[in-house]
Formats: C-alpha cells, sequence, structure tokens
C-alpha cells in the first residue's frame, strides 16, 4: 500500500486534488470530514467537547453549533489545542481503520489540513503540499465562502504558515493560477511517481535507474530532503535504530554530487539489521538481495583488504534517489562512514580535492 498526506492550507485547494485522486482510483481519506464524524451526536467525541467547552457549543437538538465552537477556538490558541486532543486522537482511530480496509495494493491519500502542525509526515511514503499565496486563499475564502476578512485571517493564522508546510513537503503543486494546471501536476505526479512507487512497493523493490547518476551541483535542499527520508526510516526501525546518519556526498554542504541521498541505519547487531529489513520494505525502502559489504581499510580499527558486511536498501520512489546502508554501531565501517563524512565537513581542501576527483570519474574522456 502506498500512503499519501495531502495538506495545505486553507482554501489552497485541497478540495480540488482529492477529488482528482479519487477520479484517478485513489483511497481518499478526508480528516476534515472524520473530524465532522467523530462529533456528531451520540459519539463519545461530541461528548467530551460538550464537556470541556460547556453547553453553549450545543444547539437545542444536541448536535454541534460549529459557529459557536469556532469562534471560541480560532480566537484562542490554548482552547484550540484543547479541542484538536480531543478530535485528532479520535480522527487518526477512525483513519487507521480505513486504511486497513482499503487493501494491501491500494494508493491511499489522506487529505489533513494539519498535517505539518501535527507532526504525521514521517507515517507517509510521501507528502504533497497544495500551495498558493495567503492573498489568494483570502480572497477565496471571502468571495466563495461568504467569510468576512477577519475571519478569514483568523482561520489562516490558526494554521502552520508557508515556511512550516512547505518544510513537511516531498511534492508541491501550484494552485495559484488555472485550476486546471494544477490538475495537470497532479496527473504527471500519478503516473510518472506514484502508480511506480505503488508497483514497487507491491513487488518489494527498489525503483530502477534510468542510468548511473551524474554530478549535479549542490542542492540546498539535499539536507531537508534527507531530513523527511531520514524521519520515515527511524520511524520504521523504531528501537532497532542506534542512530540513522545523513551519509555521503550530498552530506557536505557546498560539495557537487550525483543526486543521490545516501544513509546510515546503526543497529546494535546483525539480527537488529535483519529483524527491521520487512518494515523498512514497508516504509519504501526494500533490501536488496544479495551480500554486500564495504571494502576495509587501515582505519577506525580494520584492516585493508577485509569485508565489511553491511545490509543494503534503496529507495522503491522513482522519483528520489536513496541508498540506505545498515551498519552495526560501532564497527569499523560505520564509525569510517562518520568521519569521512565530517572531515569533508570541515576540510575546504580536503572537500575540494574531493570534488575534484568525482568530476574526473564523471567524465573520464574530458
Amino acid at each position: 500500500m502506498l500512503s499519501i498526506g495531502l495538506t495545505g492550507g486553507i482554501a489552497s485547494g485541497k478540495s480540488l486534488l482529492s477529488a482528482r485522486f479519487r477520479e484517478l482510483g485513489a483511497v481518499v481519506i478526508d480528516a476534515d470530514r472524520l473530524a465532522r464524524d467523530v462529533v456528531a451526536p451520540g459519539t463519545p467525541g461530541l461528548a467530551a467537547v460538550a464537556a470541556g467547552f460547556g453547553p453553549a457549543v450545543l444547539l437545542r437538538d444536541g448536535s454541534l453549533d460549529r459557529p459557536a465552537l469556532g469562534a471560541v477556538v480560532f480566537a484562542d490558541k490554548a482552547r484550540l489545542a484543547a479541542l484538536n486532543a480531543i478530535v485528532h486522537p479520535l480522527v487518526r482511530a477512525a483513519a487507521a481503520q480505513l486504511k486497513d480496509d482499503a487493501g494491501p495494493d491500494a494508493i491511499v491519500v489522506q487529505d489533513i489540513p494539519l498535517l505539518a502542525e501535527t507532526g504525521q509526515g514521517p507515517n507517509f511514503h510521501l507528502v504533497v503540499v497544495v500551495d498558493a499565496p495567503e492573498d489568494q486563499r483570502l480572497a477565496r475564502m471571502v468571495g466563495n465562502r461568504g467569510m468576512t476578512a477577519v475571519d478569514a485571517a483568523a482561520r489562516m493564522a490558526a494554521q502552520a504558515g508557508p515556511e512550516q508546510r512547505l518544510a513537511a513537503a516531498d511534492v508541491v503543486i501550484d494552485n495559484s493560477g488555472a485550476p486546471e494546471l494544477a490538475l495537470a501536476a497532479l496527473d504527471a505526479l500519478w503516473e510518472g511517481r506514484l502508480l511506480p512507487f505503488a508497483r514497487n512497493l507491491a513487488a518489494g523493490r527498489p525503483a530502477p535507474l534510468a542510468g548511473p547518476p551524474s554530478i549535479a551541483e549542490p542542492d540546498p535542499s539535499w539536507p531537508a530532503q534527507a531530513a523527511r527520508l531520514a524521519a520515515r526510516i527511524e520511524l520504521a526501525a523504531g528501537d532497532a535504530a542506534v542512530a540513522v546518519d545523513h551519509i555521503g556526498s550530498t552530506s557536505v554542504p557546498g560539495l557537487a554530487a550525483k543526486d543521490v541521498i545516501d544513509f546510515q541505519l546503526r543497529v546494535r547487531s546483525w539480527a537488529d539489521a535483519d529483524s527491521v529489513a520487512a518494515a523498512l520494505g514497508a516504509a519504501g525502502f526494500p533490501r536488496r538481495g544479495g551480500q554486500w559489504w564495504d571494502t576495509g581499510h587501515d582505519l577506525a580499527g580494520g584492516a585493508g583488504g577485509e569485508r565489511w558486511q553491511k545490509r543494503f536498501h534503496s529507495a522503491a520512489d522513482p522519483g528520489r534517489a536513496v541508498n540506505l546502508h545498515v551498519r552495526v554501531d560501532g564497527s569499523p565501517a560505520a564509525l569510517l562512514a562518520l568521519a569521512f563524512r565530517d572531515w569533508l565537513r570541515s576540510d575546504d581542501g580536503a572537500r575540494s580535492g574531493y570534488e575534484a576527483m568525482l568530476r574526473r570519474l564523471d567524465s573520464p574522456t574530458k
């Protein structure tokens, strides 16, 4: 199952993309709808809201008075947090049940307005953010929803700002123009990335590479990409993870590198390395078959010519090349990977020389 988180600020266009995802064949779980369902009349959720906020947030028939509740919580962050503490666990439980019912081969899209605010990004294989400028979103709320400018601004202020939301994004779809443009971008994402990703997950195989990657200029987004991916690896590995390290050339600021993000997962034993293989595969990092090792060096307590064994995983996502090296914590190979990275980060001459070597290897005839 491929699990996608869809989010965006209010009036950014989540409903537009959710509808298209359904048309394309995804199972869409709407957090807003679930949030209404879990506080419907007669539910424990509504009873908890009434106990926490008083009878003034109920209508005469006992149902929730949403405008009255909104007037309370959107003007008071503490009260909003109290409401979220009631509703969010109920919504997550309901979403988990719907996801389980979807089946192992489904592409499941969860439409979650507060995904960034609640730190749920690592729970998904990819997070898609639909984005539009704040002034445009404000105009949509006033023009299309009949809200006052003051109320619309308060709703926007209660959500994450653009920086926090975009930091959670693996994919950003711009909805500042005609809706057809955003839908075309989503269609291309579905065909070119999501469908192949889902097939690779179902088959338990890494995404095939189009060819050997070539040297790319330093990408300032590599650290942020690595942080999102590392969080998923750490979540999948659970207690077996001693640490997840961003290593390799993309971990060195300012260094030209092949556009492949390398990680080292440090575990306590080879038994732990093998025990987490299935969970890593389900998280989008299937294990490569065969025996894998690093060539030993007379460093970090090792000896030249030795075979330093490891487990090797790669990404099932065709849109982001990842290599995941699983090594025992404290082993010569694990120590050397960290030491080499830190040396290149701290020594300008070493970094320049290493980049020159990479460029020569990338263009041997030049």
